[in-house]
């Protein structure tokens, strides 16, 4: 990858820029460092060290090394199939497992769980996406669907492309939300001081929207739906710490060590999901109950 400093970026130091410009969730800063120290990352053609400063007008030169071919496996490793056909298959995924395999993860996803299951996915996304058309967060629970061929991928993605996908989450947040429902319109990028968080920013950032109704009030503590309209990555942990009220349990945006009422990971379930079949244009709707350590959860705070 190429670029040229823009007047606004002048003075920077080398690493962040870089890790900056990347834009790569996976891409760290220390891993930057590693590059430059290598001789990957030039300015103006010439090595440099990590505490560098860039100038406007510098040319900065990234060389990624090949990347070894990976392909995902596939593993008997069993699925809660809600709903599956010829085109399209719906899973309501537990808390704890990685939807398709990346770094750190190799087996054990959803995408290995489904090539054993189905035998054949949709090829759009390569070899380490096959079939998936959206994803939600290894310590989500809940609703997710998976396209097993090219036509029925095209036309998923489409709609959620156009928001015509229902996705409806039920959340555990921490306080006492005050108002009976409301709508969440703030802009998500990548966090200034650790790239793989997200936050609520102008700066790189993308449209998102979350809509929220009140389900049931405690002390202190709030039982919430939400509704997508946009899909950025972590929207709703995100939004939701935005407005002061983030999820319980979450590790990277709850901050409330201690009160999680026995939860690991975040109490956020995907109970509701919906579309147009792709292929018989019928309006499907699926539901899936809470998971049992979010009922747990609740049990304890309706019994207090």
């Amino acid at each position: 990858m190429a670029w040229t400093v823009g007047d606004d970026r002048s003075g920077e130091r080398i690493d962040k820029h870089v890790t900056e410009a990347l834009a790569d969730e996976t891409v760290s800063r220390s891993q930057v460092q590693d590059w430059i120290r290598q001789g990957a990352v030039t300015v103006g053609g010439a090595p440099v060290k990590p505490n560098a400063k860039v100038a406007a007008g510098d040319e900065i030169v990234v060389r990624f090394a090949e990347p070894e071919p990976i392909e995902a496996q596939p593993e008997d490793i069993p699925l809660n199939v809600v709903y599956e056909d010829s085109d399209v298959i719906v899973i309501n995924k537990p808390r704890g497992m990685v939807v398709h395999p990346a770094v750190g993860h190799s087996s054990g996803t959803v995408v290995n769980a489904l090539l054993y299951h189905c035998k054949d996915l949709s090829g759009i996304n390569g070899m380490m996406r096959p079939g998936i058309v959206h994803r939600i967060d290894k310590d989500t629970s809940g609703l997710l669907m998976a396209a097993k061929n090219d036509l029925a991928h095209a036309s998923l993605a489409g709609q959620l492309k156009a928001h015509t996908v229902v996705r409806r989450y039920t959340a555990l947040v921490y306080g006492k939300v005050p108002h009976d429902k409301g709508t969440i319109d703030a802009p998500i990028g990548r966090a200034k001081d650790d790239r793989k968080m997200f936050a609520v920013t102008d700066r790189n950032s993308k449209h998102a929207v979350t809509h929220f109704t009140v389900i049931e009030r405690f002390e202190d503590y709030t039982v919430v739906e939400l509704r997508l309209e946009t899909g950025r990555t972590h929207q709703i942990r995100v939004h939701l710490k935005y407005i002061g009220h983030p999820i319980v349990g979450d590790p990277m945006y709850g901050g409330r060590s201690g009160r999680t009422l026995g939860m690991v990971g975040q109490a956020l379930h995907a109970g509701v999901l919906g579309f147009v079949h792709p292929r018989t244009g019928e309006a499907l709707e699926f539901n899936a109950s809470l998971p049992q350590d979010m009922e747990d959860a609740l049990h304890i705070l309706r019994s207090r």
